[in-house]
């Protein structure tokens, strides 16, 4: 079975849950006060600057790593990214099988002045509405998890809130279907959903086919700073790293030896 198939069954079980508690209405009055407030940050901006930017992720958990970290407080760990040099961070929030929550984006949201991600397994036009008012600048949109149309949906809903979309892809016919639906920022995700297996490889293999103009994300099985040299030296935009960020002894630092491999 697809790894990914299961968790999004429990993603739109549990937005069902999470509409009965708060109606769309209640967030879209909630997203309205954020908006009124012009509390908005450029997750695209950082993309676009110099260099490759690196974009910090928050993940206690995942199925492949089983527990990554529980020592640390998610402020403290995001304020050493941004002490370290990241120009980004996400937030994981599924919680059964990553152990994040909504409430960890808030609390990321205030602890830092990074633009921020939201990393969860986006289905329905309510988790954009959610993002927005829970603070996400940002939110991802993985091709497998989705239909052409609910992928171009998904991508409107965030367009009328000011969110940008980090549409993350898998292989060649993933990537031709994000194209396809005329996404502005792409994801190349290392990890194979059947084997939960990271193969580097792929991010240099399908570069070549995104359109010059689209900014690329690596995501998945970075860790070195040379492996961030020769990611900057293909034309990668920014790369994601989560894994080896939280298991480091010295978080900051290590976020930026790997912010110095970048530029």
């Amino acid at each position: 079975m697809n790894a990914l198939e299961p968790i999004v069954a429990a993603t739109r079980e549990e937005v069902r849950r999470r509409k009965l508690q708060t109606s769309r209405g209640q967030l879209e009055r909630l997203a309205s006060r954020r908006a009124d407030a012009g509390d908005r940050r450029s997750f695209a901006g950082a993309i676009a600057a110099p260099g490759l930017s690196v974009i910090a992720e928050h993940k206690r958990r995942s199925p492949s790593a089983g527990l990554i970290r529980a020592d640390q407080a998610l402020e403290d760990v995001v304020g050493a990214y941004e002490r370290g040099g990241a120009r980004a961070v996400s937030v994981l929030t599924e919680g059964p099988s990553f152990g994040g929550s909504l409430a960890d984006l808030a609390a990321a949201r205030a602890a830092t002045g990074l633009p921020i991600l939201r990393k969860d397994f986006i289905v329905e036009p309510y988790q954009v509405v959610e993002s927005f008012a829970a603070g996400a600048d940002a939110i991802l949109l993985i091709v497998a998890a989705l239909t052409a149309a609910e992928l171009a949906g998904l991508q409107r809903e965030a367009g009328a809130y000011g969110l940008a979309a980090l549409v993350e892809v898998h292989d060649r016919a993933e990537l031709e279907v994000a194209v396809a639906g005329g996404a502005r920022l792409i994801g190349i995700n290392n990890r194979d959903l059947t084997t939960l297996t990271v193969d580097l490889r792929r991010t240099f293999e399908l570069l070549p086919t995104v359109p010059a103009a689209v900014p690329v994300v690596a995501e998945s099985g970075f860790s070195a700073p040379a492996e961030l040299e020769q990611l900057a030296r293909a034309g990668v935009s920014a790369v994601l790293i989560g894994e080896a960020l939280m298991r480091a002894p010295q978080i900051e630092s290590a976020c930026r030896d790997l912010c110095r491999g970048g530029v």
